[in-house]
Parts: structure tokens; sequence; C-alpha cells
């Protein structure tokens, strides 16, 4: 491949070796900037001044945003490893392709092989695993001594999980998200009563006991899952993750570690404990916490914050930070969206315009919709309330498919007083029988786009 332009962010002594070993003659590449810090880098890539990154994978500030801006500006991303960083945690960072041992050679074949190509000829969203210098080995992460070290069930597993995500979202106003994310992971994840059940459901129950859940708090507004579950660590698990996953570092003992367990078999990945701190999540490292969740727990629950704007596309012309980056990579990751609203007058406009603002969300969202009206009486809705919230659903957002929550305010303040799922406070609850009743919706859902 001829003309290939490279952006060289190399440090040391190193770097004008490779600057010549690039211009040398015939090689048919050409050195547009040399750049000194990623700032730098960033700015050419957006400028267009090059199609090619090559970077140190020691360069300060280099992590798994600055890749995914640098692919963004449509520049493809080589690091020169060493024993300080490595190539799985370069590959971690996303990028496309690592030489591990200097050579003029190895080099210029892999600026070449990193150059642009049509979209056809790779699978989108995955970098190439390309390692030069010595043979690649994608299963590093994956040690047998590291699975070995996770805890509780994830140390039994003879292979890694490949779960399912399930995004649990919904406007504002309380609509019971946190609730609803909750709940529908302890059922999926084993942890329901079921006083009620009996025949085919009991052997429901009993096969999905060997399965195991994760709830993970990505509200950026007010996250509360925490408190929720009486648990009073200070120390927020998704933040903590999402900083080791952009500097390439989530493990699954990582995860592990940090998402404690609750009930004997939920687990739970804390959010921010203030609201201003949500610049620590950002899109690009969510991501790659939730594609490591699948690996660690069957099912993985988000609790997403209700706004889904990105308006910091509009408002700078620079790149931003995204106050609902977390929000919008759970939407985009999800198998299964469960979509949540207040079964009241307020509540019901809210969801109908929700599902509109869900159509238009500005990141592709291919999972299932499952719309859930929360919280259903009769002094909200009327005498008949569960046919009314059907009927307005129907006329005013074309859903004929919603699935009913009654209210059961006594057991919910129970469980929220004793800091545990309303599956083991009230296992005969009405609302327990529902959310098992959506958790089966739920598996149906994921076994039909199989």
């Amino acid at each position: 491949m001829a003309g290939v332009t490279v952006l060289c962010a190399v440090r040391g002594a190193a770097e004008t070796d490779v600057v010549l070993a690039l211009g040398g003659p015939g090689s048919g590449v050409t050195v547009t900037r040399r750049c000194g810090d990623v700032a730098e880098l960033l700015a050419a890539a957006a400028a267009g001044a090059g199609a090619v990154a090559l970077v140190s994978g020691d360069l300060p500030g280099l992590d798994r945003e600055a890749v995914g801006r640098l692919h963004a500006a449509d520049v493809r991303v080589v690091a020169l490893g060493d024993d300080v960083a490595p190539a799985p945690r370069l590959h971690a960072l996303g990028v496309d392709a690592v030489v591990e041992r200097y050579d003029e050679a190895l080099l210029l074949a892999a600026v070449r092989d990193a150059a642009p190509v049509p979209a056809a000829a790779s699978a989108p969203g995955a970098p190439d695993l390309l390692v030069l210098g010595r043979a690649a080995d994608v299963d590093d992460p994956l040690a047998a001594e590291e699975v070995r070290g996770l805890e509780d069930a994830v140390a039994d597993d003879a292979a890694p999980r490949r779960g399912r995500v399930v995004a649990v979202w919904g406007p504002v106003g309380a609509p019971g998200r946190t609730t609803t994310a909750i709940e529908l992971a302890a059922v999926l994840g084993g942890l329901s009563g079921g006083r009620r059940r009996h025949g085919r459901a009991r052997r429901e129950a009993a096969s999905a006991g060997t399965e195991h859940a994760l709830v993970v708090d990505a509200d950026t507004y007010g996250a509360s899952v925490a408190a929720r579950l009486g648990l009073l660590d200070d120390a927020p698990g998704l933040a903590a993750v999402a900083r080791a996953a952009a500097h390439g570092s989530l493990d699954l003992p990582t995860l592990a570690r940090h998402s404690p367990v609750v009930g004997g078999r939920l687990r739970v990945l804390t959010g921010i404990t203030r609201a201003a701190r949500w610049p620590e999540l950002p899109a690009s490292a969510v991501e790659v916490v939730l594609e490591r969740a699948r690996e660690l727990a069957d099912w993985t629950v988000v609790d997403c914050g209700p706004l889904l704007e990105a308006d910091e596309l509009l408002m700078y012309d620079t790149h931003a930070p995204q106050r609902n980056g977390a929000t919008l990579a759970a939407l985009q990751a999800a198998d299964v969206v469960v979509v949540v609203g207040a079964a009241d007058p307020v509540g019901v406009q809210r969801l109908v315009r929700g599902l509109e603002d869900l159509r238009d969300v500005p990141v592709p969202v291919s999972g299932e919709r499952v719309v859930v009206a929360n919280r259903v009486r009769a002094s909200a809705a009327g005498s008949r309330p569960e046919a009314a919230v059907r009927d307005a659903l129907a006329r005013y957002a074309g859903v004929d498919d919603v699935h009913l929550v009654p209210d059961d305010p006594a057991g919910l303040d129970a469980a929220l007083l004793a800091g545990r799922t309303l599956a083991e406070e009230a296992p005969g609850s009405s609302v327990t029988v529902a959310f098992e009743g959506l958790a089966q919706r739920v598996r149906a859902t994921v076994a039909a786009e199989v």
C-alpha cells in the first residue's frame, strides 16, 4: 500500500530512528506530523493530517478514550509495546496493532497493514488482535490461574460466560428504574423466594438458580442502588472499574473484587457517590466494563440515568465529555431494553414521550424493548387501572404489549428499611410475582433472538 500518512507520537531517543525508518525511500509511508503529546496527536487526527497514528505504548494520556477519539477521526493506531506497556494491555485500550520488538521491516509492515480498509473487510467494532514480534495470545487476560482466583461461582466456571446485558431505562420522575433493575436482577439471579410458585414455574426457578446476576448502577444523576440495598461502603465500584478499563487493566478478578455479593447470589456494582463525578464514567470505558461483565455474570442488569441527550455535540466545536455517555453505552450494549414508566397520568405521559426519545437516541439501540408500567393502582388510574394503562399506551404510544407491575407500598417500604430485595423480604408480594413474570419475558425475548 502506497501513500500511507502517519502521525508519530513516539517518546525518547527512538523517535528519530522511527521517523527516519518510516520516511525512507520506497517505504510508501510519509510522516506528516511529529506529535509531542496526546493532545497534539488528537488535534492532528481531528484535522485529518494522517491515516495511522504510531504511538509509544507508555505515552502519557494514552487510554481507551484517546484511542476511541482517534478511531472516530478515521485514524488507526499502531503502538510500540514493551515490558511497561505489554501487548494485552495495549489491545485492551483498543489499538489496532502492537509492535513489541523494534525492527524496521516489522514497523513498516504494521503501519501499512493498519492503514484504513473498507468496512466490509473486517468485523465492525472488533479491532485486529495483531502482535508483531511474538505470537498473539488472546487468552492471556483469561488465564486459568486468574479464573481460579475469581470469587464465588466464577471460580468454578470451566469456560468464560457470554452473559446477557439488560438496560433498565425510564424517563424522569422516579418511575421505578432502580427498583425494577434490582428486582429483575434478583429474580434472574435466582434470589426470588416464590411462595406462590408451583409446577412449571417452580421448575423454571430451579433451573434459573444456577445462574448469576450483576446489577450495575450507571445512573449519573442519582445513583441509589447502594443505598437501596443497604451497602454502606462509599467507594463507587463502577467508577473504579471504569478507570481500570480506560487504562486497559480491567480483568475478571478486578471486576469481581469491586462487585460484592448480596443475598448470596446477586453481585452489585455501585454507582458514583455524587452526581458531579459523572466525568469518571466515559462511554468508552463503560462499554468495556459491560463487555467484561458478560464474562462475570449470566445476566447484567444496568440501572440507567433518565436523560438521553448528547447536547455536548451541539454546544462544543471540540471534543467534550458526555454527561449521558454511560446511559447511552448501556443502551447500545443491551440485548434487551426494559422501559419503565409510572402508571399514573403524569407518568404515562412521560413514558409516551420517553418512548419517542428512545427512538431518536443518538446511538444504535438494537435490543428488543419491553415496556413496563410500574405501580399500577386504582387510586391513580381509575377503577380499572390495568385496562386504563393498557388503553392509554396503545392509543398514544402504539404499545400493545405492556407488562404491568402492581403497587405494594408496604412490601417495598419493608424491603427498603431492611436493605434487602423485595424477593428476599416479601417473596409472596404481588410485586415480586410481577417481576418474576418480567424475568420470564426477558428470558423469552433473549431466547427468541438466538
